[in-house]
């Protein structure tokens, strides 16, 4: 795998962990409860891949810039900033719904997983939508 692979990768990492989590969400909704927690480990194990590849690409190649014009830049940057913002936020959220329900604190889990959820779909489903904004279906990812 190249470096200018990661941001593909990364786009379907996100997709992956937005099925996962849209999944766990409508298995616990019909009490599958062993389909549900294994579908939210494998989201959080899909999200801790996207960061150590996001990581890894970033770290090589730093920010790359939005070449996008006209009404799709004002539109760009807010998905961006809500989701940097969100994705900082999510990962002590994640942390903490997975720890309480390995704990079978199901009560405290129940409380924080209504916040997480959704933020956390929001997260996943974003980054792919800024892929697609930043390097376009089919593009390669610009090295420096």
């Amino acid at each position: 795998m190249r470096l200018t692979d990661l941001p593909a990768l990364n786009a379907v990492l996100n997709g992956t962990s937005a099925v996962l989590l849209a999944a766990g969400y409508v298995l616990i909704r019909q009490r599958r409860i062993a389909a549900h927690r294994a579908c939210m480990l494998l989201a959080l194990v899909t999200s801790a891949a996207f960061l150590v590849s996001y990581l890894t690409y970033h770290y090589h190649v730093g920010s790359v810039a939005y070449r996008g014009a006209g009404w799709a830049r004002p539109v760009y940057f807010t998905i961006l900033i809500t989701h940097t913002i969100l994705a900082v936020a999510v990962v002590p959220l994640a942390l903490v719904t997975v720890t309480r329900a390995l704990r079978e604190r199901f009560d405290r889990h129940v409380r924080i997983a209504r916040l997480t959820l959704p933020i956390w779909f929001y997260v996943s489903v974003t980054g792919v939508v800024i892929y697609l904004m930043l390097y376009g279906a089919g593009r390669p990812a610009p090295l420096r």
